[in-house]
């Protein structure tokens, strides 16, 4: 077998935490979420994430399939959880970090999250498009994880938001550096002191959903698109790399916010931590509830 046999047998292989598949029709490569036993950011899909986007970035944008050789063209996020796209950072490990005193192994988490994000943002520095399908809720660093792509698609039943204020803290894996991006400063701190959650109709009125589809519609509104901007996939990347040139988002730039938050999440004080605690208790109740409905009532 040749290296880039190995590649493709590798890019749709099933890791601990995460599915992935290759569409040779349209260059999609489809990265499918499943942490478990909560679906957040674990140290477990942290990890898969790393290890597969490592092969993405060494197989310079090609693959092999069918004898031929063929181009990575769309890299799509989605999860395997009905209902769910992801409900953010691992609050349980936060908690008990901070409890501990452990500001180093906090430090490094945000860091994992931060080098799973950063390879979306920049497009893997290949002619990839980054999209994010999202079919469910997505929450703090579930909506980060979103915003990093270059597209998102929701369907109309999905709600965003960064709910982080709840317990006095702010995102900090990206949020403020993407949404700043996209609506600019001054409604970006609203949006992130709001702690609000969005609906999918909403978050596409104001510009950070760019493609609505009707439940179950997803993926259709997504191929839709493919199929529409394939004519002129070339002026896309390059729009791509103009757009990193003008507004570029840097890996220090989140690693430094990074650290402004870990500095932020050891100021904490007991009532911040209770509610972390009452906010853990409704990630963990997700499978018999729905996650915003608990995280609300959490919150009440």
């Amino acid at each position: 077998m040749n290296a880039i046999s190995e590649e493709i047998s590798l890019l749709e292989q099933n890791f601990r935490e995460l599915t992935t598949r290759y569409d040779p029709e349209y260059g999609v490569v489809w990265t499918y979420m499943n942490p478990q036993p909560i679906p957040c950011f674990t140290p477990g899909i942290l990890a898969d994430m790393r290890d597969y986007q490592a092969i993405v970035k060494s197989s310079g944008g090609v693959v092999a399939t069918q004898g031929k050789l063929r181009s990575i063209d769309y890299l799509v996020l989605a999860s395997k959880i009905p209902g769910v796209f992801n409900l953010g950072g691992d609050l349980n490990l936060f908690r008990q970090l901070i409890v501990d005193g452990e500001r180093e192994k906090l430090f490094r988490y945000a860091k994992a999250c931060i080098d799973v994000l950063y390879p979306n943002i920049v497009n893997y520095n290949l002619p990839i498009t980054t999209i994010s399908l999202v079919q469910g809720d997505a929450l703090g660093g579930g909506f980060e994880a979103a915003l990093s792509s270059d597209l998102i698609v929701a369907e109309k039943s999905a709600q965003m938001g960064l709910p982080e204020v709840l317990f006095n803290l702010f995102p900090g894996m990206g949020a403020y550096s993407l949404i700043a991006r996209r609506l600019g400063m001054k409604r970006a701190e609203e949006f992130i002191l709001s702690g609000r959650i969005y609906t999918a109709e909403e978050l596409h009125e104001i510009g950070l959903v760019d493609i609505l589809a009707e439940d179950g519609e997803g993926e259709i509104a997504l191929y839709d698109y493919i199929k529409k901007q394939s004519r002129r996939r070339n002026a896309l990347n390059a729009l791509a790399l103009v757009r990193q040139c003008y507004h570029p988002v840097t890996y220090q730039e989140l690693i430094d916010i990074a650290r402004i938050w870990v500095d932020a999440a050891f100021r904490l004080q007991e009532k911040d931590l209770r509610m972390m605690g009452r906010l853990v208790r409704a990630q963990q109740k997700f499978a018999t509830d729905t996650a915003l409905k608990t995280l609300q009532q959490a919150a009440a």
